[in-house]
């Protein structure tokens, strides 16, 4: 957007993106459901499947027809946190070895949450997602998605792409936390 053009969407909160991110919320109940109470990992892939859909139909709609909002650059990776976090605890009950990135994502948001709050407060400005988070999340939804497919992958290819998924976390983690701190100390 260059400096001509207004975001009329910038304060707004119903927009179609942010209903597509609320949409995304419903969904994850129904995900849990489908994983732990009916054991049907299909289904379960199908509905990641619809909620990754709505998530790039979100983020296409909002830079197209700039209707980026304050409130949806929060409600999207919020949508987005809650989908993983849901999802990699149900993938524990089989896969034991997903608790480490599960405990690293919920390190890694609360305090970068913490240090982008304050980065708010003191610079007045909401920052997008950066591409290591986008690959980040892109990794996460595949390891994921894996695991979902290939209900009996062998453990030791299973420790592969843990591992690579937990190299990319600390890697995105360091990097939104230099972020932050440099726009606080700034």
């Amino acid at each position: 957007m260059n400096n001509c053009e207004v975001n009329v969407y910038k304060e707004k909160i119903f927009t179609i993106p942010n209903i597509l991110s609320f949409f995304r919320l419903l969904l994850i109940p129904f995900i849990i459901w489908l994983y732990i109470g009916r054991d049907d990992y299909f289904l379960t892939l199908i509905l990641l499947l619809v909620s990754g859909a709505t998530d790039i139909v979100d983020g296409f709609i909002a830079r197209k027809y700039k209707m980026i909002s304050d409130f949806g650059k929060a409600l999207d990776p919020i949508a987005d946190k809650l989908t993983q976090i849901s999802l990699l605890v149900c993938l524990v009950s089989r896969f034991k070895y997903m608790f480490i990135p599960l405990a690293l994502l919920i390190v890694k948001e609360f305090a970068s949450g913490i240090t982008c709050l304050v980065s708010i407060k003191k610079t007045k400005k909401v920052e997008s997602a950066a591409w290591h988070g986008k690959l980040t999340t892109v990794v996460l939804y595949c390891v994921i998605a894996v695991h979902l497919i290939w209900y009996n992958i062998t453990e030791s290819i299973s420790l592969v792409l843990i591992g690579i998924c937990i190299g990319i976390m600390i890697m995105s983690f360091i990097m939104y936390l230099t972020r932050n701190i440099k726009n606080i100390k700034n």
